[in-house]
């Protein structure tokens, strides 16, 4: 990563693409993207074959008008590499690119990206026709910037020269395989070896260190993959324009942290389910990985594209309408395409754009709805987004300089991740293992703070560990690590180096469990941090049923007094914040300890529980005595400057949202008292006064209370502290603190 985009606001636009379309509509569709306020589009990186019609012949040219017609409007251009879909003509004459997904078994074509794009072949013909269209345009003044390939890492192919790379890789990483054999345990089950050629394939493998490290050299790929096409494109390149990639945080061969070193922004492509998938208090199903349901989602979307560079980032596809296949149709509700645009501006995005502009006539994404529909007349949807652009043209350079706050700090491991998606802890209903246990177990968490206003900042491990624990613990008083299985010794120190310096850690299940290479650990777990947390276990029990919560001893609220049961808010964002705490933004490990634990009802453990051994921690929340002993769920220990809370178990969302309470009493957003549909997040600038970005997700009518004099910055009307304003249902506001001294004028937000 190496330096953002050159530009002001927020970028706007969609996906274009003239090419799918009959001839005579470009100058039509680039005017009414001018009257929607669009200042990007991103074009180019789906046709190799356009491009390349046949082997050596390019075409150049068709993209010319394009551009001269964007620029012309004062329109910018991202422009993609063709390489992730690849020509009929190159899977005949080389069909040994075909990904292999079964040993020696070749991925059938027409679809996208089933090949083998660390086969030599494959590169030789991708790096010729990137160097074709970057030297063609790079001295286009529209394009601002370059897109490499597209949503990489799809495939884990088992091609034999992939294998062999691996063997080569596992070679360097050990040196014998004497060592492979003692690191990987290979005694089991009479797996060692004599010679590197014994490795079998991984067809077959069921040994969880033969699988992470799969895992790992798979992701490597990727990761030289982008390298790869980010010099190539530099070579041609100017300095203004920059080098990214859109990434699909599911795909199973993505390090998001590793894979964007060479670049020098993050993008990414958020897809989420409207209409009541962004409804304050209303549970939808997840029906795809690669897509979220709950405002607390979308939030989590942005803090994790944040996190792959700790930096801001560009979304260079997301929902216009309908996404998905023909059966999945939800379109948004009126006011939901500004919602989740400005929700994702506030966690970082500084570009926002639709996939696509002109819904598709054909192929598989025939329903995939675009910013015009299937008539191509501008509709509903169009209108919608129009009025997204004026906002962020009334919004303009005041976002510049923007960081999102961050009351809590959340460790992220993609190790654990893959790890969990083969040998899982948790199981589905019907008993089968659930490969999606670690987002399950991230997702427990950050929900409950999400949903009690509490903003999140998520850091990789190894982020975590080249930081400073005491600037950590300064900077975000509590750390939540969800589900740390594979770690290694030098981050379970900087886990207790953070407690150490005034931290409030909090540990949850199979944290410290598992080593380096998801070895179970031979300490008592949690492995170095039983000691600081005073607990320790070496039981623990998959949950048929929730074990219902209550609170133990000093914790326990006053009969009728504040903290009772009844005084739990419920899930919204603002406003919800105790009197307990001397301001906003000022929770520490110590308040916290001593603060009354306000319980929901219907808190509950679920899926799992520890069967926690108590030294000298004091036990928070006990479930009701279990035959096998599973019963405090919760725990704190004073640790050096710091605490140690462990939680074993996975929370419901009412005991997530309960605990999430304890741990952060106050909230950069607690001043804000609001109506439990409304959702306040905010952002800090150095030069200038922060910006509050507030949302009603419901279809009624909601209320927010201002805690200082603020200005809307589209309409441009300054309010005292103190005012309730009226929120109308779907409604999204942009809100800049305004100092005393500048009340009587609105700031000004021109670049």
């Amino acid at each position: 990563m190496t330096s953002a985009p050159r530009h002001s606001g927020v970028l706007f636009g969609a996906a274009y693409y003239a090419e799918y379309q009959q001839a005579g509509t470009l100058d039509r569709d680039l005017d009414l993207m001018v009257e929607a306020g669009f200042t990007v589009i991103r074009v180019g990186e789906s046709v190799w074959s356009t491009w390349e019609p046949r082997e050596g012949e390019f075409d150049l040219d068709w993209l010319q008008p394009v551009l001269d017609g964007a620029h012309a409007r004062g329109i910018d251009v991202v422009l993609g590499t063709p390489t992730y879909a690849v020509p009929p003509w190159l899977q005949v004459r080389h069909p040994e690119i075909a990904a292999e997904r079964t040993t020696g078994v070749r991925a059938g074509w027409g679809a996208r990206q089933e090949m083998d794009q660390s086969h030599p072949a494959y590169r030789f013909y991708a790096e010729r026709v990137v160097r074709k269209v970057v030297e063609r345009y790079a001295q286009h003044p529209a394009v601002i910037g370059w897109q490499v390939d597209n949503e990489p890492g799809n495939e884990r192919p088992r091609n034999d020269q992939v294998f062999d790379r691996f063997v080569a890789w596992l070679q360097r990483k050990y040196g014998t395989v004497e060592r492979l054999n003692e690191e990987w345990g290979l005694v089991y089950w009479s797996h060692r070896l004599t010679e590197w050629s014994q490795l079998w394939r991984p067809d077959g493998n069921v040994q969880p260190q033969y699988d992470l490290e799969w895992r790992r050299f798979q992701g490597e790929l990727a990761d030289e993959l982008i390298a790869w096409q980010a010099a190539v494109v530099r070579e041609y390149a100017r300095d203004d324009q920059f080098v990214t990639t859109c990434i699909s945080y599911s795909r199973p061969q993505v390090a998001d942290d590793r894979l964007v070193e060479s670049l020098d922004v993050t993008a990414g492509n958020p897809y989420y389910k409207m209409q009541d998938g962004l409804t304050v208090g209303v549970d939808v199903p997840r029906e795809a990985g690669w897509w979220h349901t709950g405002v607390w989602a979308l939030q989590q979307w942005g803090d994790r594209a944040f996190s792959s560079a700790q930096a801001p980032f560009l979304v260079t596809e997301t929902n216009a309408q309908s996404i998905g296949g023909p059966w999945q149709n939800h379109p948004p509700f009126d006011g939901q395409i500004k919602q989740a645009a400005l929700a994702l501006v506030a966690r970082g995005a500084r570009m926002v754009e639709y996939w696509h502009w002109h819904t598709l006539h054909f192929g598989v994404e025939t329903y995939w709805g675009g910013v015009l529909p299937h008539s191509q007349r501008p509709g509903r949807i169009y209108r919608e987004v129009a009025a997204l652009g004026a906002t962020l043209k009334a919004v303009g350079g005041a976002i510049d300089g923007l960081e999102p706050d961050a009351d809590v700090l959340m460790l992220w491991s993609t190790d654990t991740k893959w790890s969990f998606e083969t040998y899982p802890p948790l199981a589905r209903a019907d008993g089968t293992p659930d490969p999606e246990s670690y987002l399950h177990l991230f997702d427990a968490h950050y929900r409950g703070l999400a949903e009690v206003g509490a903003q999140v900042r998520i850091q990789h491990v190894a982020q975590f560990v080249a930081a400073d624990p005491a600037e950590l613990a300064a900077r975000y008083p509590v750390l939540v690590v969800p589900a740390l299985y594979v770690v290694d010794d030098a981050a379970l120190a900087a886990l207790t180096a953070y407690a150490e310096a005034g931290g409030h850690l909090v540990v949850g299940i199979r944290t410290a469990y598992g080593d380096e290479l998801a070895r179970a650990r031979r300490d008592p777990a949690p492995a170095r941090l039983s000691g600081p947390a005073g607990v320790w276990y070496e039981e623990y029990t998959n949950l048929d049923e929730p074990l219902a919560v209550h609170v133990e001893g000093a914790y326990a609220p006053t009969a009728g007094g504040a903290g009772t049961v009844a005084d739990a808010p419920t899930p919204g964002g603002a406003g919800a914040v105790p009197e307990t705490t001397d301001g906003p933004g000022t929770s520490t490990p110590t308040q916290a300890a001593e603060a009354p634990f306000v319980l929901e009802p219907g808190s509950a453990g679920t899926r799992w529980a520890d069967v926690l051994q108590v030294d000298d921690a004091t036990v928070v929340l006990r479930a009701a005595p279990t035959e096998i002993g599973a019963d405090a769920l919760l725990t704190t220990r004073a640790s050096g400057a710091g605490r140690v809370s462990y939680v074993a178990t996975v929370p419901n969302p009412e005991l997530s949202r309960s605990i999430a309470r304890w741990l952060v009493p106050a909230t950069a957003t607690g001043d804000w008292a609001a109506t439990e549909t409304v959702t306040v997040t905010t952002g800090s600038r150095t030069d200038a006064p922060g910006l509050a970005f507030v949302s009603n997700w419901s279809a009624h009518e909601a209320t927010v209370t201002t805690p200082a004099a603020v200005c809307d910055l589209e309409t441009h009307e300054v309010v005292a502290a103190g005012t309730t304003l009226t929120l109308a249902p779907r409604s999204a506001h942009v809100y800049e603190l305004v100092e005393a001294a500048d009340q009587d004028e609105a700031p000004d937000t021109t670049a």
